[in-house]
């Protein structure tokens, strides 16, 4: 007889576990099923600089997952926002605003080890792995069946409700026949730790380019973390330079803000595309994450979003006892996730084509939309707000 979860997370990255513990207190039979084995990391948690929004600070405090944090994070106390060949840039204190910080920037790998650490605490969480997801099979309209590959063989079982959290390429999305549509930014980004004779204060720059976005974070180790968009048939050039050639670059690039770079880490490249799913839900079956939505990088919304498809999915659930694959409960949380969803794809894309496009045309209007968002009081408010996680039906632990 096959075994039967209430709730079956299909990935164990940062989205899937974190509703895996957001779950932990409810009375519901749940289920992890990870490609990574026990004792290893999942890749995603790799050297890239998370930037965790106020919101989502709030909610990660709650369920546990801060206090398990062994390196120390960055508060981010103000943002700086300008774009080479433009005049005018935005400033946003979070002092402003009766805050200490807007977010914290956390490496992902001190993030993985510290999710893992919570995980490693839910007695009742059933945690299949290695496995990966590999086929559906069939729906006998109390629970949907499930195929995974493990390390023993093919095993088979039943969910009630199933949670694609396996990233763009999920593979339950595309068993599940939701269709997605997809658009390529024509970059590559460029991660890494970078030293400067400056330590950071607290400051987030983003300087926009005809080239894409770079970035650099206040790390909590002193250093920053360099994010550097290059068009995608100059990443093969980028990736050769030597540290003394990819310093140069930033240096160009960045200016003189943060003062002199004097050292770079390990460099990591990452393709940048959007995917969004058409659908949210299907019978018995739930989309959160990367499978749901990647969004370009910019502004450094995508785990915030992922984080708070998880908690109003669990918030439902919380308040829906019963069947948790109920179709009113799916339906209701796919509303909910509408206007915060729509919203942030909207602007994460609409800032990326319009900061990227070289068109003399927009440089003045660029120039008078950083005036105006410096200077205008509700504008600010409206972009601190999102920056900071607030948009749309926030889920309560972020509040």
């Amino acid at each position: 007889m096959r075994r039967t979860h209430d709730v079956l997370i299909v990935g164990g990255g940062l989205v899937g576990a974190s509703l895996a513990i957001a779950l932990e207190s409810l009375p519901l039979d749940v289920a992890l099923v990870e490609a990574s084995p026990s004792g290893e990391l999942p890749a995603v948690f790799d050297q890239r600089n998370l930037s965790l929004a106020a919101a989502s600070v709030n909610a990660l405090a709650a369920l546990g997952v801060m206090r398990e944090l062994r390196a120390p994070t960055g508060p981010i106390r103000r943002i700086h926002v300008s774009r080479a060949g433009d005049f005018g840039s935005v400033r946003l204190e979070a002092g402003d605003y009766g805050r200490d910080a807007f977010g914290q920037v956390v490496v992902a790998r001190d993030f993985g080890e510290a999710l893992e650490a919570r995980l490693a605490q839910l007695p009742r969480l059933t945690r299949y792995r290695p496995a990966r997801f590999v086929g559906l099979e069939g729906d006998d309209g109390g629970a949907r069946g499930v195929r995974l590959a493990t390390a023993d063989g093919d095993i088979q079982l039943q969910a009630r409700l199933l949670v694609a959290a396996d990233g763009t390429r999920s593979a339950l999305r595309d068993a599940l026949a939701i269709a997605s549509r997809s658009h390529d930014y024509g970059q590559t980004l460029f991660v890494a730790r970078m030293r400067g004779e400056r330590v950071p204060d607290g400051t987030a720059w983003e300087r926009f380019t005809d080239s894409g976005p770079t970035a650099l974070l206040p790390r909590g180790d002193r250093a920053w973390g360099v994010v550097h968009g290059v068009p995608a048939v100059q990443a093969a050039a980028v990736s050769a330079l030597d540290d003394a050639g990819w310093l140069a670059r930033l240096q160009q690039v960045f200016g003189w803000r943060a003062g002199r770079f004097t050292g770079v880490g390990e460099r990591s490249a990452y393709p940048i595309a959007s995917m969004v799913a058409e659908a949210l839900v299907a019978p018995r079956a739930v989309l959160l994450g990367n499978a749901a939505q990647t969004i370009h990088p910019v502004g450094a919304q995508g785990f915030n979003l992922g984080l708070r498809d998880a908690l109003t999915l669990a918030e439902g659930l919380r308040a829906h006892a019963g069947d948790p694959g109920d179709a009113t409960l799916l339906a209701r949380y796919a509303q909910r996730r509408q206007e915060d969803r729509e919203r942030t794809l909207a602007f994460s894309d609409g800032i990326a084509r319009m900061t990227a496009n070289p068109s003399p045309l927009l440089r003045p209007l660029r120039s008078l939309g950083l005036l105006a968002a410096d200077r205008s009081g509700w504008l600010q408010s409206w972009l601190v707000g999102g920056a900071m996680g607030f948009r749309g039906d926030v889920p309560e632990l972020c509040r």
